[in-house]
């Protein structure tokens, strides 16, 4: 399965898991307002009743008020008894007090652990028109309510009493806390995971391409010097060139320079190899610099195709570090700076200390380095002026050069940088660490 599938099932698995964690909020969400409104229901009865009884309490001694004898119905609606009570008491010039309903309708709520603003509203049971209610100056809007169901105060079933719960939400997320806190612990750990596994597969296809370019590298790389030594060996073989002495000696070079090339390589992947497992023993003393820089310019002098310039000011004399390491660690600085240069070739290698470090530089007129290619040059495999990467087209390798740096300098728990304009320069900047003893 491509990385694009296994992405889009991923992101329809995490979009399916949150819809029914919606689904299950929702539907616990309106479990709870149920409860709300029924539990409001009640109090608003109870209310009702206790507000009926105090207005009693203020009849004459004696007062003896009747309810309905049978179940009376009036279009198959039963009349409850707070009705009859309601009327009688208002023949006898008790009104009904919405204050009182709600006051005692928020201490009833209060002990339900219930916290909201109420209304308590006299309206038409037919029509819902408000007649009046238990706070003039709030405004009751359509959104974030609850409405009990409309109990009726007068036997014809005209008149009724209603409570609105404003914003019950406070006590419903509070409700809901433990679920919400479980809920959004999940969401975060399923996005994490999911985001891990999206990084995994990137970092699988990143390998399998780096595995892929490795390859081609490889092979583009070795057939040349692999058929220049079959050539060779053929010719030298065939006999043709035995009364041909200096040609003879010539193509005997061309197979060992090749096949050192070969040689060379297969070293260097197994010193990355060793290097990277902290298995290499690193000798480090104190070498001269000059020496070793002589010896690479020559070396690159006569192997340029094109015109070079050597400039070098060695301030530092001598660098505490392993000889054959940071010889092949130079050669491979500069040889990319022949590899990736324009018609002529300008090197300039300086050196210099400061109180913990020696500092060399490595300087040269060549392509250059994107700003964003300079993140990654040091990564194995990585070759940043390869021909899909530049216009300026590129030569083969392994991308193992400046990984060979980065991991030799760390060797030696120093530190390498790059600074660069694409088109202009590139500068390496080597801080090898001096000897303890002269710390």
């Amino acid at each position: 399965m491509k990385s694009r599938q296994i992405k889009i099932f991923t992101i329809i698995g995490l979009l399916a898991l949150i819809a029914l964690q919606s689904i299950w909020l929702y539907n616990t969400y309106i479990l709870f307002s149920n409860r709300i409104y029924s539990d409001s229901n009640d109090i608003l009865k109870k209310s009702l009743n206790r507000e009926a009884s105090i207005r009693f309490a203020q009849t004459p001694k004696g007062t003896i008020i009747s309810g309905a004898t049978t179940p009376a119905k009036k279009n198959d609606v039963i009349v409850p008894e707070i009705a009859y009570m309601n009327e009688a008491l208002q023949k006898l010039g008790l009104e009904l007090s919405l204050t009182d309903i709600d006051s005692l309708a928020n201490d009833f709520l209060k002990a339900t652990d219930t916290k909201s603003t109420i209304v308590i509203c006299l309206m038409d049971s037919k029509t819902k028109e408000i007649w009046d209610k238990s706070k003039n100056n709030l405004n009751i809007h359509s959104f974030g309510i609850i409405k009990t169901d409309i109990v009726p105060v007068r036997t014809d079933l005209s008149q009724g009493v209603q409570m609105i719960l404003i914003n019950p939400y406070y006590t419903i997320i509070k409700r809901m806390g433990l679920l919400l806190i479980a809920t959004v612990i999940l969401m975060i750990f399923v996005v994490g995971c999911i985001a891990y596994q999206i990084k995994i597969i990137a970092r699988q296809n990143k390998i399998a391409q780096l595995r892929e370019d490795f390859s081609y590298a490889m092979i583009h790389d070795m057939k040349t010097p692999l058929s220049s030594i079959t050539m060779c060996t053929d010719f030298l073989h065939s006999g043709r060139l035995d009364n041909k002495p200096e040609m003879k000696e010539k193509y005997f070079s061309i197979v060992k320079n090749e096949a050192n090339h070969l040689l060379t390589l297969t070293n260097k992947i197994l010193t990355l190899s060793k290097l990277e497992n902290h298995k290499l023993e690193i000798d480090k003393r104190n070498i001269l610099l000059k020496p070793v820089i002589e010896d690479l310019k020559e070396k690159c002098i006569a192997k340029s195709a094109k015109p070079i310039h050597f400039t070098i000011d060695l301030e530092a004399k001598k660098v505490y570090t392993d000889e054959e390491f940071f010889t092949e660690l130079m050669s491979n600085l500069i040889d990319n700076a022949m590899k990736y240069s324009k018609e002529s070739i300008e090197i300039k290698i300086s050196s210099h200390c400061d109180d913990r470090y020696t500092i060399i530089k490595i300087c040269d007129n060549g392509i250059g380095i994107s700003e964003k290619d300079q993140k990654i040059i040091f990564d194995k495999f990585e070759r940043t002026s390869a021909t899909k990467r530049t216009k300026y087209g590129g030569p083969a390798g392994f991308g193992l050069g400046l990984n060979y740096v980065y991991q030799v300098i760390e060797a030696h728990e120093g530190k390498v940088y790059v600074n660069s304009i694409e088109g202009d320069f590139t500068e390496f900047t080597l801080f090898i660490p001096k000897i303890m003893e002269e710390l």
